[in-house]
């Protein structure tokens, strides 16, 4: 293993002078379109009231025809200008969208995380790597990667980062998507743009589903509905007729009816009650899908097969969805009381919304899950894609049929990029043990995490910190932080027990793919006699088993195992010693480690090193 230490390439600089270029841009317009749209404002005024007052002069004197046509022609004029003002308006508000979108790409190459979108959470209790390599929460990879708008998107990143390895076909498939949507960054850049231009919240695909999978039983429904609206028409009616004398008052006879019946009758209020304030959700899932069924009619693109349930013959889901939206719109009423209950008074409101509810019930419950899904695919595949357009320097990962990772110039994603130093590893067989000893602060962790995340990336789908990358199928199960549970009762040791009991029972699942495990400083929970000799029984224990690795120990003992385990190697990290201060080049060398740093770092903070003298 070599180790390198590099430095900021041209690629990096190169887009992030691009992004800059096209931000500075797009602000340039921004700000030229809001004066525009302030000159049209003010002569929007003055051609108003000069109509105003010619139209009344021209009245004034007479003139009837003259002042007909003025208002005519001040009136088109008015609306003329109206209606450019409006598109104005409208593209304003895109290109705020757009350089938005744009200054989010610059923050995610820069790694300005207080700058970025916040991170909308995501669980994994229990999961054997997600935290150990930050994977989830701020400042993590999930937060830099999610550009999405929908529950889906998210959750669709998510589980292709969380549930690994995947199958290989679907990996292909997925990584053909990523690499063609890489390429189409005003396709990106417009779908976040169209989901955000009807507003900041996400599309929550779970709750539109709900909604349509909760059937309510209404048996009479297609008798209550007529009825109830020929009463309505009837009370209409009678009621006109009483205004103008014509006849008594009967209609309090048909609304008495109407009411009774209203009382007495189920309107659907369950299924009502789960819909009210869906509809800005639905318009805006009917607005990302117009906008991809416009691109998935395109025949051999990943895009296109992706998309392709929205191109299905006899569907058109942004129609459906805009049908639905209007119906929500209406069951949305109940949110307003009085106005609710007026609406009732005059119409059966609620039992038509029902019935027009129940329809799309009917004809949307097995199409939506297909759209929700390629919307999911798209998106995910996007954060993907952008990640990999904003780091044109880092390589697409090739997998391979023997039991292998090697990783030249190896980086973490998440370090600046001036200050990120790259690594190179090679782990060639079941059994491979590379054992990593190190003085503190050195480095060890940090490089754990680089190869842990770099292959969440690559079995992700996506490309990799790394000047060259390969590795087979693995299940990547780690052991770096590990945390006591004051909930669980369970001491700092023992949880650490209960994880590495865990990795060892996957590299004894033969039938499984390979376990890749990233162990850091093993058994530091216990005491050194009792470390040295459970470390030394596991790691004998995981070379003979279905996995390969790394383990970190600050245990110099542990080196001669080299001996005795034909496929254990030994690497370590170290510092060096200049005017003081310990310096660390984060660079890892073959062999055990030649030196510590525990003492010295004690003595650097002011703590005791040596005992006090006896007087």
């Amino acid at each position: 293993m070599v180790g390198l230490i590099v430095k900021t390439g041209h690629a990096p600089l190169q887009r992030e002078r691009t992004l800059t270029g096209l931000l500075r841009r797009g602000e340039r317009l921004h700000q030229q379109g809001t004066q525009a749209s302030a000159r049209l404002s003010r002569w929007r005024g003055v051609l108003f009231l000069i109509g105003l007052l010619v139209t009344v002069s021209l009245y004034r004197l007479g003139e009837y025809a003259a002042g007909n046509w003025s208002l005519v022609l001040f009136l088109i004029g008015f609306l003329t200008i109206a209606a450019y003002h409006n598109r104005l308006e409208q593209r304003i508000h895109r290109l705020g969208l757009w350089t938005g979108v744009k200054r989010a790409h610059l923050t995610r190459l820069r790694l300005e995380w207080q700058a970025l979108p916040p991170c909308r959470p995501v669980s994994a209790e229990g999961h054997l790597y997600a935290r150990d390599i930050d994977l989830l929460g701020p400042h993590s990879l999930m937060h830099l990667l999610d550009t999405s708008t929908s529950t889906q998107g998210r959750e669709r990143l998510a589980s292709w980062l969380l549930e690994q390895p995947p199958a290989e076909q679907a990996w292909n498939n997925r990584q053909r998507l990523v690499r063609e949507l890489a390429r189409l960054a005003i396709f990106r850049d417009r779908l976040t743009v169209e989901a955000l231009r009807m507003g900041e919240a996400e599309i929550n695909g779970q709750r539109i589903a709900a909604v349509l999978q909760h059937h309510v039983h209404l048996p009479y429904l297609h008798i209550l509905l007529p009825v109830q609206a020929l009463l309505a028409v009837t009370t209409l009616g009678l009621g006109f007729a009483a205004l103008l004398n014509l006849l008594p008052a009967y209609w309090m006879l048909s609304f008495g009816l109407y009411a009774l019946i209203f009382l007495q009758t189920d309107q659907g209020e369950e299924l009502l009650e789960h819909a009210v304030g869906l509809h800005h959700e639905v318009e805006k899932l009917g607005t990302v899908l117009l906008f991809l069924e416009q691109r998935a009619r395109k025949p051999g693109s990943a895009l296109g097969e992706t998309c392709r349930a929205l191109a299905a013959p006899g569907t058109a889901p942004s129609a459906l969805t805009r049908h639905l939206a209007q119906v929500l719109h209406g069951v949305s009423v109940k949110a307003h009381p009085l106005v609710h209950l007026a609406l009732n008074a005059l119409c059966p409101w609620d039992l038509f919304f029902t019935f027009r509810l129940q329809q799309f019930q009917h004809r949307l419950q097995a199409l939506l899950p297909l759209w929700l899904d390629g919307l999911a695919e798209v998106e995910a595949a996007s954060a993907l894609a952008t990640f990999a357009y904003l780091h044109p320097s880092y390589t697409w990962p090739t997998p391979v049929k023997t039991v292998r990772l090697s990783g030249t110039e190896l980086g973490h994603p998440l370090i600046q990029p001036g200050h990120r130093v790259t690594n190179s590893v090679t782990l060639t067989g079941l059994g491979t043990i590379h054992l990593v000893t190190g003085s503190n602060m050195s480095g060890k962790s940090t490089f754990l995490r680089t190869i842990g995340i770099n292959l969440c990336l690559a079995q992700a789908g996506a490309p990799v910190c790394a000047a060259h990358f390969e590795w087979t199928w693995s299940r990547l199960v780690c052991c770096i932080r590990v945390d006591d549970s004051l909930d669980a009762g369970l001491s700092f040791f023992y949880a650490e027990v209960k994880r590495l009991k865990t990795i060892l029972t996957a590299t004894e699942e033969k039938a499984a793919p390979p376990a890749l495990f990233l162990i850091d400083e093993i058994f530091k929970g216990t005491n050194n006699r009792e470390r040295l000799i459970g470390s030394r029984a596991y790691i004998e224990g995981l070379a003979r088993g279905n996995g390969y690795g790394l383990v970190t120990t600050h245990d110099l003992e542990l080196t001669d195992l080299e001996q005795s385990i034909p496929g254990l190697t030994n690497s370590h990290f170290q510092e060096t010693v200049s005017a003081g201060t310990l310096e660390f080049d984060y660079t890892l060398r073959p062999g055990p480690c030649p030196t510590t740093n525990a003492l010295r770092i004690m003595e650097l903070e002011g703590l005791p090193t040596r005992p006090p003298l006896n007087p």
